[in-house]
């Protein structure tokens, strides 16, 4: 069974640092491309950042381009999500999601499992 956890989520004020992990119970890791998207009261889930299957290529969401940095590490089946300059824009939901092959996709339907979910909260 595939299990995805996210961990790392909090309460920060706007300019904070913040980094979230996620741990993959996938046996197969290293054939699923990885993102993390997120979901803010009132709206639709959105993507926000992924990762190829070796971890060569990373895409972003013009939003988070030059704060967040999205890296994997597949001796650990881990995925972290390093957020900078946070600003309350940033106050959702965060979910990391698996896709099996290597090619990445910003497409909710396209990823194959997901996490619950981990709150971050931006505000002064």
């Amino acid at each position: 069974q595939v299990q995805l956890v996210e961990s790392g989520g909090g309460f920060v004020q706007p300019g904070d640092s913040l980094r979230l992990s996620c741990a993959a119970s996938i046996r197969t890791y290293k054939t699923y491309s990885m993102g993390w998207f997120r979901q803010a009261p009132g709206r639709e889930r959105e993507f926000v950042a992924a990762i190829t299957c070796l971890g060569s290529s990373t895409y972003y969401t013009d939003s988070v381009k030059g704060r967040f940095t999205i890296s994997r590490d597949n001796a650990k089946n881990t995925i972290d999500l390093q957020m900078n300059s946070l600003t309350p824009e940033d106050t959702a939901v965060y979910y990391c999601a698996a896709r099996f092959g290597c090619s990445m996709s910003s497409k909710l339907t396209e990823y194959n499992y997901w996490g619950q979910g981990t709150q971050v909260t931006v505000s002064s």
